[in-house]
């Protein structure tokens, strides 16, 4: 008989498995079981069963003897968890009422080859790791993609900015401006040739009358 069996960690991981365990039949919930029993890779594991359920939904209650399927009267919980059903099309905004009692189909606490779905609890770790054991069941983490506009960008450190140059002349050096001419002295004679000096030094006789 094949079992769908989950086994819950205490990292809040759930390993999923679909093997024959014939070992599993007659045991009851809430009993502790060996890895061997599931599966040779499993040595020095022990679960917990906490929970079955057969093909039809029907679940598995500690409180219920034997194997078969059972009536019995039920308070909200564990195999019960709906509010009255009502008739038409308004929905039930009320709250549930308090102290309803329905009677509900279960299966009782053992396991039997009627039993589909088993919930099993990790109670101690053997020698080797569940990662390492079922390496499918723990897929890497993605690695970070890179968006289209990050791909496209350039990688080239920025140049630094250059200054302006001349349009006219770009090899030529800017002018410095020249200082503004003092319009308050007067302006100066241009000076003398030395021709003018000499006439001056030696002025001519004039002639006699």
């Amino acid at each position: 008989m094949v079992f769908k069996i989950n086994i819950g960690t205490a990292t809040g991981k759930t390993i999923k498995l679909e093997t024959e365990a014939p070992g599993l039949e007659g045991k009851e919930l809430g009993q502790t079981i060996k890895g061997e029993d599931i599966s040779p890779d499993l040595a020095g594991y022990e679960f917990e069963i906490k929970g079955a359920s057969d093909k039809s939904g029907f679940t598995s209650m500690e409180n219920v003897e034997g194997m078969n399927l059972k009536k019995v009267l039920l308070t909200y919980g564990k195999a019960m968890h709906k509010r009255v059903r009502k008739e038409g099309k308004f929905k039930i905004t009320t709250p549930r009422p308090a102290g309803l009692r329905l009677r509900k189909t279960v299966r009782g606490k053992i396991i039997s080859t009627a039993v589909v779905q088993i919930n099993l609890k990790l109670i101690k770790e053997g020698s080797k790791k569940l990662k390492e054991i079922y390496p499918e069941q723990f897929p890497e983490a993605p690695a970070e993609e890179k968006t289209p506009a990050q791909e496209t960008a350039p990688t080239e450190t920025p140049k630094e900015e250059s200054k302006p140059k001349d349009k006219i002349n770009p090899e030529k050096e800017p002018e410095t401006e020249k200082p503004a001419e003092d319009l308050t002295q007067p302006e100066k004679e241009p000076a003398a040739s030395e021709k003018d000096k000499a006439e001056a030094t030696n002025p001519e006789e004039e002639p006699k009358e």
